[in-house]
């Protein structure tokens, strides 16, 4: 052979070795691409892991009083691995699969025992490691099913996953739920306390170690333990009060059924403090009923109608364009402003019968009339001296609240665009500008606060393990709206409304004064403006008590069918709310003093904590006399007041708790180091060692109360 055959014969057999190699290689992809594809991409899928974050806990919110509104419980969704090492052997597992099931169906009732049953075997058939079992269970029932069958076994033989979750809940349903709001990742704008805190309440997730299985699923690699542990978010303390914050949502939604409005609103605010202590509003919906959907007190800027004179008066006072006597024409209750080729007319709902009055009746009867020819005779040459005090009053800016979804307001000057020669007159009582409610509460309120305004205060702290993270308190928006003069007679013209005006049949109560103004307004019907079918907004704005005012309100309801006056739609809301507010408030309701004559014997007053004891006493206006600042004492009854004696007891003696209650002798005697026992319900009255025995610390003391 050749030496060319030869080179020849080994190129091609080199060539053809990898041609075949080549070949096996496409033929190996393509098995590997189509015959076993489906079991390869489910082997990758398995072994994919990635670390995903773990919802913290969001922070409580609770009311001024401590009580929660909103908080996070702990929900959870129960996985099983089928092959779990306790029931890796097939034996164990088919011994109590059937057991498993009967006690699943009993327990939750959502499947037969032979579905359970099924499901379980199939899932054990199929290798799944992450079957799941049920979503939803709370913490009481998790603690149930660790002891059934199989799941009893242990933590990872088992086969138990557990996954938990956060629900939000709040402990009195729809009590204030439109200020606490909610959390919606589906929604960007920010919604209530929830929304505005959410950077506080959210907290800090933590991260869990993931594995995907076949389908998508993600299964903890550990079992459900966290890797990085989650932090729970901060607690808010607002200023919500949730007994007013009950009344006020239970008179307007009586006033709201009654007269069928389409929605309303009404807010309590501390005067001093500017604190919101109710705030409740109601839509109606299709089928009739209300429902708090919208926050209107902080979102609906419209025309305030007649709570606005307010300003109007307060503006013409100031500037000492007329006094409280000064005497007006109404014509009756109906007029032309403006004479000059015009068809518009001012009327009086309720001042048809008055002719020449003065600007303190005017004020007290709600007379439009009187308000539009005060401020268009002497503002009409210059309308920016009346708008210029209007901006001064800062009723053009936004309060800057705490929470989101303030309506902006609006007051014209005469370099707006829709300003004509009807603007100036109209303002006088309360068209052609807009005011959220609680923007016209806070005016209200700064008369009530001698001149001062402030912003509203929504939540009063942020607490972080009971810890205060931060504080709030109202920001001063003006210092003085006006001059003490003008503000005295403002506060007499508000009183009047209510024992002379248009207020006295509704709203006067003679245990306590108020001070405020009714409003209606007509308001616009869509399309059809103001004249087709005519709609209207009730509203009272005011304080109590009138003569030291300690809460602000505002009432307005929407669109009342029939009957629409304020003082007959607003009116009896703001009086049922003011009621239940002044008779629960101890620092406003003050009886008379306390005077024993006779043989007349001081309350019966229990052993126990001296500061207690004392506040109680203040309250009945009986003067304590004390001779220390010990904790605990015991009442003595004198003929000169009650005094209070020291309960005293040697270090390593037993305390006498004899006439003490319950909170009382188990706090003594568990400071003093032993373990109580009780029977009975009462004052103490006997003890099983007594007072000043010597017994070792941590022995048991039986005490009997009656």
């Amino acid at each position: 052979m050749s030496i060319r055959t030869n080179i020849l014969i080994r190129v091609y057999l080199a060539f053809g070795l990898i041609l075949l190699f080549a070949g096996a290689v496409v033929v190996q992809l393509c098995r590997v691409q189509f015959v076993q594809g489906k079991k390869w991409r489910a082997m990758s899928s398995s072994l994919s892991t990635q670390y995903m974050n773990v919802e913290a806990a969001r922070g409580n919110i609770f009311s001024s009083d401590g009580s929660m509104l909103a908080t996070s419980v702990p929900e959870y969704e129960l996985h099983m691995d089928m092959l779990a090492g306790g029931i890796a052997d097939d034996k164990i597992f088919y011994e109590k699969v059937d057991s498993l099931a009967l006690t699943l169906s009993r327990f939750f009732g959502d499947r037969t025992t032979s579905e359970y049953s099924r499901m379980m075997r199939n899932a054990r058939r199929d290798s799944s490691r992450y079957l799941l079992i049920r979503r939803k269970v709370s913490f009481q029932e998790l603690k149930q099913v660790r002891k059934f069958p199989i799941f009893n076994m242990g933590k990872y033989k088992g086969g138990l996953i557990v996954v938990q979750q956060n629900k939000r809940i709040l402990p009195f349903r729809s009590l204030a739920a439109r200020t606490i709001g909610y959390k919606n990742e589906n929604v960007k704008n920010a919604v209530g306390l929830e929304g505005a805190y959410a950077e506080y309440i959210n907290g800090e997730n933590g991260k869990r170690l993931m594995q995907r299985m076949a389908g998508g699923v993600w299964m903890p690699v550990n079992n459900g333990d966290d890797e990085i542990a989650p932090k729970e978010g901060a607690d808010i303390i607002s200023t919500i009060d949730v007994n007013f914050q009950d009344v006020a949502q239970s008179a307007l939604k009586k006033e709201m059924v009654t007269s069928q409005a389409d929605h309303g609103c009404v807010v309590l605010m501390e005067v001093a403090t500017g604190e919101i202590k109710a705030i409740a509003n109601f839509t109606k919906t299709k089928d009739g009923d209300y429902q708090e959907k919208l926050n209107y007190a902080i979102s609906d800027a419209a025309e305030p109608g007649s709570t606005f004179k307010l300003a109007t008066y307060m503006t013409a006072f100031e500037q000492h364009k007329i006094d409280t006597n000064t005497m007006i024409n109404v014509e009756g209750g109906k007029m032309h402003v403006i004479p000059t080729n015009s068809k518009y007319t001012v009327t009086d709902a309720e001042v048809d019968k008055y002719y020449l009055i003065s600007a303190k009746t005017a004020f007290e009867e709600s007379s439009n009339v009187a308000a539009a020819k005060f401020i268009y005779d002497h503002y009409k040459d210059d309308p920016r001296e009346f708008t210029d005090a209007l901006y001064g009053y800062h009723l053009n800016e936004k309060l800057d609240l705490q929470i989101p979804g303030e309506g902006a307001p609006l007051i014209k000057t005469p370099k707006s665009r829709s300003w004509s020669k009807l603007t100036l007159p109209q303002m006088a009582y309360g068209y052609e500008e807009k005011l959220t409610p609680l923007q016209m509460l806070v005016f209200y309120n700064s008369v009530a606060n001698n001149g001062k305004m402030i912003a509203p205060v929504f939540v009063r702290e942020i607490r972080r393990l009971n810890n205060t993270v931060e504080q709030f308190q109202a920001r001063v928006i003006n210092e003085k709206v006006c001059s003490d003069e003008t503000l005295g007679k403002m506060r007499s013209m508000l009183e009047g409304v209510v024992l002379e005006g248009t207020g006295k049949n509704v709203i006067k109560n003679p245990l306590y004064s108020v001070a405020g103004k009714t409003g209606t307004a007509q308001i616009a019907n869509g399309a059809f403006g103001y004249g087709v079918k005519k709609m209207h907004q009730a509203s009272f704005c005011g304080y109590f008590p009138a003569d030291h005012p300690k809460y602000s309100m505002i009432v307005v309801i929407n669109n009342p069918q029939g009957e629409y006056l304020a003082a007959k739609v607003a009116g009896p809301v703001f009086r049922a709310i003011a009621d239940r507010v002044y008779s629960s408030d101890l620092e406003m309701n003050q009886s008379a003093p306390l005077r024993f004559v006779g043989g007349t014997q001081l309350p019966k007053t229990k052993a126990g904590n001296r500061k207690a004891a004392q506040e109680v006493y203040s309250k009945l206006n009986i003067k304590p006399l004390y001779a220390s600042n010990n904790a605990a004492v015991s009442g003595v009854d004198t003929s000169s007041g009650l005094a209070f004696e020291e309960v005293k007891y040697e270090k390593g003696s037993v305390p006498a708790v004899t006439g003490m209650g319950l909170s009382d002798a188990l706090y003594v005697l568990g400071n003093a180091g032993y373990k109580v026992g009780v029977r009975g319900s009462g004052i103490v009255v006997k003890q099983s060692v007594t007072g000043g025995s010597i017994i070792p610390k941590g022995s048991k003391i039986t005490i009997e109360l009656q």
